[in-house]
């Protein structure tokens, strides 16, 4: 099986100053809440285009989108227990697309099969600090090892829960909580959990816990987490990254993971089997830096997540595939270069070729696969 992409995607960020004097009658005791408050605005605007060779039903997914996405994120008020808020407004509007070409999952698919005109959603979380603890209750896009929203096309994915994060002790960070529900990538209701490529066996508790320990000036984290989607699956994930300065220009930075899961309580799945070995080291000098990563499968199942999270700690989870069928092995080579090395700040290239075999899947027993992706990326500020 193969497939060939290429993406070309621009990125604005606007920084806009926020005001609440007109909202607090204090303006004093709210100080914290106004001054440290940051808003961004991004103006994404995504083109893509897959060339299914190989694939009779449909030989191209091609779709053109824009989309709008407002962070607002206050401070917190003064005093041993300040409060804040987070909102996040996510809109996106068709360019070009239509029902031959539709599946790229930049917009939602209606039932006819054509792509829709637009979509969005208004996601609000509040929260609460005290000392160097926080709570984070609402919705948003959690950036965890066990649990990243996904955010490789026009709009991110949003889940809905609560989380606890604690710092109170030097170098550990502590997480824990608990997700209800979430809104896909490419759709703007709000949905109960499952497990990636069983959407029938559904959940609304995605239950997670964590710890981090930083040392050698930060060089150096070592991590321990936890997830479990009630009656479906639990998994484990250890890991170890570590950034080593080689001499004036050069620097390595490295990471092992290891996954191991299983089924859960009433195992709605069926009977799960999974871990996953991964590594990548990346080499940087200058405008250049060069990866090498790997993953391997073992078990009877792929590797074990939420419908449409991304696998942020598989290296090579890619726009094309994510090389985590079961028992499947796979590596990767990468370049990517920073124009801003030649006077042109924000412009970046980057180029991978990834190779897997012994892919098992319910049709395929030893089968190969290759992906070789390019893109360029632009961000104006």
């Amino acid at each position: 099986m193969k497939n060939s992409t290429f993406q070309l995607s621009s990125q604005h960020s606007l920084v806009l100053a926020l005001s609440f004097a007109g909202v607090f009658s204090s303006a004093g005791a709210q100080a914290a809440f106004v001054d440290d408050a940051k808003g961004t605005l991004t103006l994404r605007n995504y083109y893509m285009q897959r060339n299914m060779v190989d694939r009779a039903t449909q030989g191209k997914r091609e779709e053109w989108a824009q989309g709008f996405i407002l962070d607002l994120e206050s401070g917190y008020t003064e005093g041993p227990v300040g409060f804040g808020i987070d909102v996040r407004g996510l809109w996106a509007v068709k360019l070009d697309g239509g029902k031959g070409t539709a599946g790229t999952e930049l917009l939602p698919v209606h039932d006819d099969g054509r792509p829709a005109d637009d979509f969005g959603r208004l996601a609000v979380a509040g929260k609460l600090r005290f000392s160097r603890t926080e709570l984070k209750i609402g919705e948003w896009s959690p950036a965890l090892p066990i649990l990243n929203a996904n955010d490789g096309r026009v709009l991110p994915q949003t889940f809905q829960g609560g989380m606890l994060t604690v710092k109170e002790i030097p170098h550990f960070t502590f997480h824990g909580g608990q997700m209800r529900a979430n809104s896909p990538r490419n759709d703007a209701s709000m949905q109960s959990m499952s497990l990636n490529g069983s959407p029938d066996a559904t959940s609304d508790r995605y239950n997670f816990g964590g710890v981090e320990y930083s040392f050698n000036d930060n060089r150096t984290t070592v991590g321990a987490w936890f997830g479990q989607l009630e009656d479906i699956y639990k998994q484990r994930y250890f890991e170890i990254r570590h950034l080593q300065p080689l001499g004036r220009d050069w620097s390595l930075s490295s990471r092992l993971g290891l996954f191991d899961g299983e089924e859960d309580g009433r195992a709605e799945a069926g009977a799960l089997d999974n871990r996953t070995l991964t590594g990548l080291f990346a080499l940087k000098t200058g405008a250049n830096t060069f990866t090498f990563a790997f993953q391997r499968l073992t078990g009877d199942d792929r590797w074990l997540r939420l419908n449409g999270a991304i696998a942020s700690m598989l290296p090579n989870d890619v726009f094309t595939s994510s090389f985590d069928n079961a028992r499947e092995e796979s590596w990767q080579l990468r370049h990517d270069y920073n124009f801003a090395a030649l006077g042109l700040p924000g412009l970046t290239f980057m180029s991978r070729y990834i190779s897997g075999k012994n892919v098992h899947t319910a049709t395929v027993s030893d089968g190969e696969k290759w992906n070789r992706e390019t893109q360029l990326n632009h961000v104006a500020r």
